[in-house]
């Protein structure tokens, strides 16, 4: 269970990460009340699966999965630019966290 609401509390982090950058500096509301409400359950799930779980494992996974979420995000919308190396170094960093979920 706790593997479950860590993945679900780093596909969070993506929301409140892009919920940020939309907020516009929270001068827009809709944006910085998403960005307030997906950073307290995305941080409540951290930390209740960091009960069970290492918690470097645990941190790395969240981050992981935020971070990488965040870029695709990113290059769906236009954002940012996709690239056969941005791509290349998601792909790393999704398999790094896979690889951290099979030796825990």
């Amino acid at each position: 269970m706790a593997w479950l609401i860590l993945v679900l509390s780093g596909m969070l982090e993506a929301v409140w990460a892009s919920a940020l950058s939309a907020s516009d500096g929270f001068k827009r509301v809709r944006p910085s009340v998403l960005f307030v409400v997906a950073m307290l359950v995305s941080m409540a799930g951290l930390a209740y699966a960091m009960t069970t779980l290492p918690t470097g494992t645990a941190y790395a996974v969240w981050v992981g999965i935020g971070a990488s979420l965040t870029v695709v995000w990113a290059m769906i919308t236009g954002k940012e630019p996709a690239s056969i190396a941005r791509i290349c170094l998601l792909v790393l960093l999704v398999g790094s966290v896979v690889g951290l979920k099979v030796v825990s």
